[in-house]
């Protein structure tokens, strides 16, 4: 058996380009799309409801992808002709979110848009793990941070630089601004720009030569034994009903009925995955994830609590900033408005300090290892959250953000460094999708119960969210402490090939 050799600094950034375009899309989306919805006669009570796309798309789709791409072998490979595919697909939703004559086609548009970025997303986490020796793989993943940094730092400005350069920022009613149509139609192009690049510029192993290298962890083709999965699906499905029959008899918030309904499904595909007999596709991911590996189990509970904080953050923020910070609750208030563009500048401070991140996070893995250089981040991300409760001049939060920014770079790389080294060549696909579970469970959780946590126990102060996001990547942190440190030392340079 062989060893796959090393990368140059080149090839690892000419892999990780295309993660450049998709984070613009995501970054445009995040900040305009409630802005459509809203401008197309939304009622600001339903927009978490039509957001709820988002990450369904990405409970669904990701897995999809992953399986199919482990069985995937074209003139183009394994992973690069999903990335193509959903660059084309998201590309065409961009280009048509801002002219979005409706609601419902907008609400349509988000879903086609999330799904299509997910399907070039997913393969990317895989083929880092595909192309990159064990040692080099820190490397990659925080190369991909360093791009989603960029990306969202610049997508995130795009319709204020926009306006900034003489661009309308208003509309007829019921119409997109200029600037925000000019700023998707420029997501479009970088978007496909930028996966184009990575995909003529790199190759990929064929399967026969990735299952030879002697770093990868050996395929075992055949699958857990899932007969006790019932066990798993009963106490769901339980929890669910239970929930469920809270819901209603204390007439709690409706985003809970989201929660009680995932239970249920779930415990009812565990239950199914006990007695059938089938090999299809969703057998074949249902057993991988009653069976994953115990790696995926300990950071699984880190990736749960470090997400619940980020959608709290996303959620909240602007709330928590206009009311406590510019002292104002007042939507149609020049102050609010003042405020809530500052909130945009944090998101794009953060989102900055996560590129510089970026390049810091291989020195500290180097110096500390993955699961040490983890904790330090999370907790630095904690800190920063928990800070709002003492600071008072805004301006002051752009410290806070150093913090945020670290931990959302180290989120972006490191546990997927911890964890593809312990993954099977042949599954690596299906395992990075079914990880993402652990990325979309927790804000469906978030945005179910945070607004209920906020009324019963903080008089509904949004900035209590963001504590309660502090706290949770304090446990975050925590809980990597379970998670074993891979053998394998890191390289201090990437060498070329």
């Amino acid at each position: 058996m062989s060893r796959k050799p090393e990368l140059s600094f080149w090839q690892i950034w000419n892999m990780c380009f295309g993660f450049l375009g998709i984070q613009f899309g995501f970054a445009l989306q995040n900040a305009n799309v409630s802005r459509i919805f809203q401008t197309l006669g939304a009622d600001v009570g339903d927009i978490p409801i039509l957001w709820v796309a988002a990450p369904f798309s990405g409970l669904i789709v990701q897995p999809i992808i992953g399986y199919l791409s482990d069985r995937t072998w074209t003139r183009l490979g394994r992973r690069r002709p999903y990335f193509l595919i959903g660059a084309v697909l998201s590309t065409l939703a961009l280009l048509w979110m801002p002219n979005s004559p409706t609601l419902w086609i907008a609400a349509g548009l988000l879903w086609i848009m999330d799904a299509s970025i997910n399907i070039s997303m997913e393969p990317f986490r895989a083929f880092v793990g595909d192309q990159l020796p064990p040692r080099q793989r820190p490397n990659g993943y925080a190369m991909q941070s360093f791009f989603i940094g960029v990306g969202s730092v610049v997508a995130s400005l795009l319709p204020w630089l926009l306006a900034k350069l003489g661009v309308s920022n208003v509309a007829a009613e019921g119409g997109i601004p200029d600037t925000v149509k000019y700023a998707f139609y420029l997501g479009g192009a970088v978007l496909l720009g930028s996966v184009l690049w990575t995909v003529l510029s790199t190759r990929e192993y064929p399967p026969e030569e990735l299952s030879a290298f002697a770093d990868s962890p050996a395929d075992a083709h055949t699958t857990s034994d899932v007969s006790r999965g019932w066990r798993v699906g009963l106490v769901l499905g339980v929890m669910g009903a239970l929930l469920l029959a809270a819901i209603r008899y204390y007439t709690l918030e409706k985003e809970l009925y989201l929660l009680a309904g995932g239970l249920i499904l779930f415990g009812g595909l565990f239950a199914w995955l006990s007695i059938t007999r089938s090999g299809g596709m969703l057998r074949q991911v249902m057993g991988d994830l009653y069976g994953m590996p115990a790696s995926m189990r300990q950071l699984a509970w880190v990736q749960l609590f470090s997400w619940f904080a980020l959608f709290a953050l996303w959620i909240y923020t602007t709330a928590a900033v206009t009311s406590v910070h510019y002292g104002t609750s007042d939507t149609h208030s020049a102050l609010y408005n003042e405020g809530a563009n500052w909130v945009g500048v944090l998101f794009a401070a953060y989102n900055a300090f996560a590129a510089v991140a970026a390049v810091a996070i291989p020195w500290m893995v180097r110096k500390m290892g993955l699961r040490t250089s983890h904790l330090v981040n999370l907790w630095l991300g904690g800190a920063g959250l928990l800070s709002f409760l003492l600071i008072r001049d805004p301006h002051w939060l752009l410290l806070s953000m150093v913090g945020v920014g670290f931990a959302w770079a180290s989120i972006l790389s490191l546990p997927y460094a911890l964890l593809s080294d312990n993954l099977p060549a042949a599954k690596m696909g299906v395992y990075m999708g079914i990880f993402n579970f652990f990325i979309v469970i927790p804000q469906l959780l978030a945005a179910s119960v945070l607004g209920l946590l906020l009324r019963l126990f903080f008089h509904g102060q949004a900035i209590w969210a963001l504590a309660m996001g502090g706290a949770s990547l304090i446990i975050a942190g925590l809980c990597t402490l379970r998670v074993a440190e891979p053998a394998t030392q890191l390289s201090t340079a990437p060498a070329a090939r």
